[in-house]
């Protein structure tokens, strides 16, 4: 029954002089960021794997609450099929396993080739995965898999094993003409939202527009989204706890 809110990334030398402190020094981004926000998606890991005294330096920063929701490298998730890499994303887990606590559910982004056509794949890859015990979040981007009844097949897949869905909202940033400052977050694709949960936790991400304006009813749309997984997750939290009260 947590809520965790974060960016893609601490390390925006553009924030400098705003969101940081005039003067703040590449070096101390990560400790300010965490203590205004709770979480990071780290998506600094899709390009390289940090070394491990990097990965130990990101704890020793945060505080205990902070959560990192790592990507998996695309060398892993963008070469084809998964069942090949299994290895290589238990071992990308291993490292990041050095966070301990400040681990959050790791996050599989599927690009745009891979469709419905690779459920078996997808479904080896994901058992596989849920021998670590370690929240996984996938997000896939073919069109087809919001279509169903891939959709129907893909939700009931992860609500079986127990992998979160990543909610990737892009609307606001295709609304009105083209604005100069939306042509790099433009490449992010135009996808259907499916405001669905198939485990325990979900990732959200929205991307938003420069005129603030613009993001406002859809924020609103996801504040009452939130809201209600949150009251369902403590209905079910308290209603488990007064059985096992009652039966003791």
């Amino acid at each position: 029954m947590r809520f965790f809110l974060g960016c893609a990334v601490w390390a925006y030398k553009g924030w400098v002089g705003e969101f940081y402190p005039q003067g703040t020094r590449p070096n101390d981004f990560l400790k300010l960021y965490s203590r205004r926000f709770t979480a990071v998606e780290g998506n600094t890991t899709f390009y390289a794997v940090p070394k491990p005294e990097n990965v130990t330096r990101w704890k020793t920063e945060t505080p205990a609450n902070f959560q990192f929701c790592l990507k998996l490298p695309r060398d892993i998730t963008h070469n084809g099929k998964l069942q090949p890499y299994i290895g290589s994303a238990l071992d990308f887990l291993e490292k990041m396993r050095l966070l301990d606590n400040r681990l959050g559910p790791i996050f599989a982004q599927l690009p745009p080739s891979y469709s419905p056509d690779l459920i078996d794949d997808l479904t080896f890859f994901l058992q596989a995965w849920q021998q670590t015990q370690v929240p996984l979040a996938l997000e896939v981007r073919h069109q087809n898999w919001f279509k169903k009844p891939y959709s129907d097949n893909l939700n009931e897949l992860l609500t079986k094993i127990g992998v979160g869905r990543v909610l990737l909202d892009s609307r606001p940033i295709y609304i009105g003409d083209d604005d100069p400052q939306l042509q790099s977050e433009r490449r992010k694709p135009k996808l259907p939202v499916e405001f669905c949960t198939t485990a325990s936790f979900s990732l959200i991400r929205f991307i938003s527009h420069p005129d603030l304006s613009i993001n406002q009813p859809f924020m609103t749309e996801w504040v009452n989204y939130i809201k209600q997984c949150l009251q369902q997750q403590y209905l079910r939290h308290f209603t488990r706890n007064k059985a096992f009260t009652l039966h003791r």
